[in-house]
């Protein structure tokens, strides 16, 4: 692996720096999209006995035990729960799209690494053929050995770039994934929170 390496050429370390920063990142985002982290089950029951029991001043004392997506929501729940409905559902809304954008950090940083890496890539194949060709035109008897240097940095640095690109679109496409699966579920606990807010205000 080192010679493989070595013989890629300078665009490798490039492209090494790019399978790093993808490796962390989809690690650091798998931590951070785990479910019960971003929609707590504790909350959610305990917010909507409070709800239930018309406890409406206690939402937020509840919400801040639990940093979460959720917990950020149920206290602009908590503001904002004398408003009429739709106010409330506006500033809800407001709330969960800047928590969507924060789940979402990092996860398009992963889709341009596997571009990056691939276009590195081909950047170190053109050079490894500058390289072969410019031997070539120099020297009237070809040596093998030069050749062969030109050719493995062309072929080396392709390799890498893909190994590194194809799991980065993976990762990329994985985590987004995730983020819809929690989306999805964070609008369908907030909506049963809100209906029970309406629902207490019209009795």
């Amino acid at each position: 692996m080192i010679d493989f390496f070595i013989k890629g050429g300078i665009f490798m370390y490039p492209i090494l720096l790019c399978s790093i920063l993808s490796l962390w990142f989809f690690i650091y985002k798998l931590l951070v999209l785990k479910k019960d982290r971003n929609i707590p089950p504790k909350l959610v029951n305990e917010s909507k006995k409070l709800l239930l029991e018309g406890k409406l001043e206690e939402l937020y004392k509840v919400s801040v035990k639990y940093p979460s997506p959720l917990a950020k929501i149920l206290i602009v729940i908590s503001k904002n729960y004398n408003r009429d409905k739709s106010s409330l559902k506006e500033a809800v809304e407001i709330a969960g799209k800047a928590e969507v954008l924060e789940l979402e950090k990092f996860i398009d940083a992963i889709g341009t690494i596997a571009g990056i890496s691939t276009l590195l890539g081909l950047l170190g194949t053109i050079s490894g053929l500058i390289s072969i060709f410019s031997t070539i035109s120099l020297d009237p008897v070809v040596n093998p050995a030069r050749l062969a240097g030109g050719i493995s940095e062309a072929l080396n640095t392709t390799a890498f770039g893909l190994v590194v690109a194809i799991p980065s679109v993976a990762f990329n496409k994985y985590l987004e994934s995730r983020v819809n699966k929690i989306v999805t579920e964070l609008e369908q606990v907030t909506a049963e929170l809100i209906d029970l807010i309406v629902g207490d205000m019209e009795k």
